[in-house]
């Protein structure tokens, strides 16, 4: 299982992670970043990842 973490002081609500992954991430009501799933494995897990690398601000941390 990989853990899903997110800096909410670094994001600013881009929204390219809830745009590409709406399985593990969603907007508050100002658009800024919420994680649904804060572990996660497989499929999930690459979802994860690719919401982290396309946030501009690398608000999102994943680890194992």
């Amino acid at each position: 299982m990989t853990r899903v973490a997110l800096d909410t002081d670094r994001c600013v609500g881009h929204g390219r992670c809830y745009s590409l992954a709406p399985q593990i991430y969603d907007s508050d009501d100002v658009g800024h970043c919420v994680v649904l799933v804060e572990e996660v494995s497989g499929y999930q897990e690459q979802l994860a990842l690719t919401g982290a690398q396309n946030c501009p601000e690398e608000a999102i941390t994943l680890t194992p």
